[in-house]
């Protein structure tokens, strides 16, 4: 209870800070660099909310990402532990594609709009698709992408299906996907949950998956083999908490 408690100070605090510094930078037009404001009030916001829950990241495979320009990461899905883990542990400059009621949050969605993560309007896909032709114009800017190809949490911590939009932008684009599975996430604090169970966070990145070449017609192949290397993650996540 007194570490749940802490956490949610942590978080409150953190958050005010940190989406107060990058709100401020929009306001006073800051540009974006790599290592900036930007960048360091998501990953260091972050890492202090990891800290504050107890919850530290234990990260396989991030030497396999490559390092010449942006990549769109896909990632599972199941709590918003996911985002934290992700942002304090991928290299770069990094931006989510998320829903557009956390734009709706006072403060935190002015400093989302100011560091240029991407709003998905769900209801609407012609929103949708213009948002995803924003996030296309942000990766060759220069920064990578995170997206949940899932569209939503998990409320079984189960993988659900792949939808086919974050592939598509991944091709515009024409940057490598990169898949990553986040575990234990699900059991710290699922949607709907408020108690939190802190125990480590494990991030496994994948092989990137190139893009170059492909068309949107190769989407639902893409994504497949996006979801077959997740699953192939979980599993090998899976098969050694059995033997451990």
């Amino acid at each position: 209870m007194i570490r749940a408690l802490w956490y949610y100070v942590v978080l409150l605090v953190s958050t005010v800070y940190h989406a107060g510094a990058a709100a401020v930078a929009g306001v006073l037009r800051v540009k974006h660099r790599p290592g900036g404001v930007y960048d360091w009030s998501g990953r260091n916001w972050s890492r202090l909310i990891l800290w504050g829950a107890g919850t530290p990241v234990r990260a396989e495979g991030l030497e396999g990402i490559p390092r010449d320009g942006p990549v769109v990461y896909a990632s599972n899905h199941s709590s918003m532990f996911d985002i934290w883990a992700l942002f304090a542990t991928l290299p770069g400059s990094v931006r989510f594609v998320a829903k557009q009621e956390l734009f709706r949050i006072p403060l935190l969605g002015a400093a989302m709009r100011a560091a240029g993560h991407i709003a998905i309007d769900r209801t609407l896909k012609t929103r949708a698709f213009e948002a995803y032709a924003d996030a296309a114009r942000t990766i060759r800017r220069g920064f990578s992408a995170v997206v949940f190809p899932e569209g939503t949490r998990s409320r079984t911590g189960d993988l659900l299906p792949f939808k086919n939009a974050p592939f598509a932008l991944a091709i515009a684009a024409q940057v490598p996907v990169v898949p990553v599975y986040v575990h234990h996430t699900f059991e710290i604090l699922p949607k709907g949950r408020y108690l939190l169970h802190p125990r480590p966070i494990r991030l496994l990145v994948g092989q990137p998956l190139p893009t170059a070449g492909l068309t949107a017609d190769d989407r639902e192949t893409l994504r497949e083999r996006t979801r077959a290397q997740i699953v192939a993650l979980k599993a090998r996540v899976d098969a050694a908490l059995r033997s451990s």
